[in-house]
């Protein structure tokens, strides 16, 4: 299932991982602190405790949002985007 995965992050250190770790879970970044990509809700899952866990008690929001194919499918967009990120899986 697709998902977005947005953080807003003050420490660096612990942006860079969270960003790993996206690209790690097969993630494709859309803009700097935006991933996309299909994956499991069980990944799904275990991504955002990964990424709640690299937080720790920083300061920092991140929130990942399942979308299905058909809102997908039917998203508008403007601009460039990565090639990968326009995928349907």
């Amino acid at each position: 299932m697709r998902c977005l995965l947005f953080y807003d992050i003050t420490h660096d250190r612990i942006r860079t991982k969270i960003a790993d770790a996206c690209l790690d879970y097969g993630l494709d970044r859309v803009q700097y602190s935006v991933f996309t990509g299909d994956i499991s809700r069980n990944l799904q899952e275990e991504l955002f405790f990964k990424v709640m866990d690299l937080l720790g008690d920083e300061t920092g929001h991140i929130l990942l949002t399942p979308v299905c194919q058909k809102d997908w499918r039917n998203r508008s967009a403007r601009g460039e985007m990565p090639p990968a990120a326009l995928r349907i899986g």
